[in-house]
């Protein structure tokens, strides 16, 4: 086991702060559990704490900030390549020159 990695802001979310570089198969503790990273995460990046589905909301401080573009494990590295906010345009081409 790993010193606390993880911030957990609401104890509904589905995902968790990295407090640190985080490797992959890294056993992390937080308050009510753990997961084991599957992706290298780093500093200040989203972990999933649990799996979450295709097209459910990805929860953090307690509400929704986007819907899940595809499958996500536990453990895994929540961001642009897998998550879409409902609130900004965050698709990938959106940022391209």
């Amino acid at each position: 086991m790993t010193r606390a990695a993880l911030l957990v802001l609401a104890a509904e979310d589905d995902v968790a702060v990295s407090l640190r570089a985080i490797a992959p198969g890294e056993r992390l503790l937080y308050e009510t559990g753990e997961v084991v990273a599957v992706d290298a995460i780093p500093f200040a990046h989203k972990i999933a704490l649990r799996r979450i589905a295709t097209g459910a909301p990805v929860r953090k401080f307690g509400v929704p900030i986007g819907r899940a573009t595809a499958d996500i494990a536990p453990g895994a590295l929540v961001h642009v390549h897998n998550i879409a906010s409902d609130y900004i345009n965050n698709a990938l081409e959106h940022f391209e020159d």
